[in-house]
């Protein structure tokens, strides 16, 4: 009696033994969970600035996708609509913190970033929009960066290089004096315009209840004598001007910034209307070098058009992100708060080469340092002018 009962510990024992061995050797939920790091944005992904958001959410996932193949740190992207309104970006926020974001892509555009960026500060979760530019999205935000140029620099630059350029003697300005956007780049433009070589002879608003109808900007570029319009606004009423501009046969130069790109694929817009229009951006889709071939060519493939600027500022975040992970040893299990912190050191000290430039660096306020480049629009594309 007593070899049984010791018979029937025994396999007890065993099966005791195996069952515990094949549950070590199981991950256990929590590691499975902190073998990627989440990565959160909002942006337009529907409305009328869904060109720029959905352009953003393409490219940030290429760029996740590739860095999951090298194996290594693993990235999980999730975008969030917030229709370009800053309301419901703060609710598109709210939800990725209640995903587990850890690192964010901030906002896409200016207005919600305005809001979304003051919570990213708040709650030390780390930030670096592709595309929201004016600088007080960043200014007094330790922790919140821009991959764009920021609205004075782009106003700056267009100025000189109108002027270095020469490419008009006589300059209209239309822009829209409830954006910020807009409004941040147009007092730039004109401060640096003084004792340039070309004179400021038409300034017109609009607002974006009256962006319509622009026959009395147009009047008052044409009255003037305006030999070059400056656009700094988005592509949707510049899209208007065109057309109308086109309707009373006014025919200037046309010179706009980056909120412009997205014209050419915008639905209903015949794109001969875009011929010749000239602008700054940091990315040119026609450029021949490998890095950029290989991702016009995999934008192509999966999405059937050909990726505009903020595409490519979206796609470089996530790889600057990736550098400066794994510059500061970052992994999958640290909290948002730890992550923020190696993030700002990085930022600030790294240097990152991407589509959008070379040798890139940021300040300490988290703007960029990069050269814009001028295009030129040519059949229904972007043409290098230098």
């Amino acid at each position: 009696m007593k070899k049984i009962i010791a018979v029937v510990c025994a396999i007890l024992m065993l099966s005791v033994s195996v069952v515990a061995c094949t549950a070590s050797n199981k991950p256990a939920a929590s590691d499975q969970t902190a073998t990627v790091i989440k990565i959160g944005a909002t942006g337009p992904l529907t409305g009328g600035a869904a060109i720029y958001g959905q352009a953003c959410a393409n490219a940030a996932q290429i760029a996740v996708d590739e860095i999951n193949a090298l194996g290594g740190l693993q990235f999980e992207l999730r975008y969030e609509d917030d229709a370009h309104d800053p309301e419901k970006a703060v609710n598109a926020y709210a939800a990725l913190k209640d995903w587990g974001a850890q690192v964010t892509l901030g906002s896409v555009t200016t207005k919600p970033a305005l809001a979304t960026s003051q919570l990213n500060f708040e709650d030390n979760l780390f930030a670096i929009t592709p595309s929201a530019s004016a600088v007080d999205v960043v200014k007094g935000k330790s922790n919140v960066f821009q991959m764009c140029f920021t609205d004075p620099n782009q106003g700056t630059a267009s100025a000189d290089y109108i002027a270095s350029k020469e490419l008009g003697t006589k300059v209209a300005i239309i822009y829209n004096n409830g954006d910020a956007y807009s409004t941040g780049i147009y007092q730039t433009f004109v401060d640096e315009a003084a004792g340039k070589n070309f004179e400021i002879v038409s300034t017109t608003t609009f607002t974006d209840e009256t962006a319509t109808d622009f026959s009395a900007q147009i009047a008052d570029a044409k009255d003037n004598g305006a030999d070059l319009v400056f656009l700094p606004i988005y592509y949707q009423p510049a899209s208007l001007i065109l057309k109308q501009c086109k309707d009373v046969g006014y025919a200037p130069k046309f010179f706009g910034v980056d909120g412009m790109d997205g014209i050419l694929t915008m639905e209903g817009f015949d794109p001969t209307l875009a011929e010749g229009v000239m602008l700054l951006t940091p990315f040119n889709a026609d450029a021949s070098d490998e890095k950029t071939v290989n991702f016009v060519k995999k934008y192509q493939e999966k999405f059937g058009e050909i990726p505009n600027q903020f595409a490519a500022d979206a796609y470089d975040c996530v790889y600057a992100i990736y550098q400066a992970c794994q510059n500061g040893n970052v992994t999958a299990d640290m909290t948002a708060e730890q992550i923020n912190e190696v993030l700002k050191v990085q930022f600030t000290s790294m240097t990152f080469n991407g589509l959008t430039g070379e040798n890139m660096t940021w300040d300490v306020e988290g703007m960029v340092s990069k050269e814009p480049k001028g295009m030129v629009i040519q059949n229904g594309g972007y043409v290098g002018m230098e």
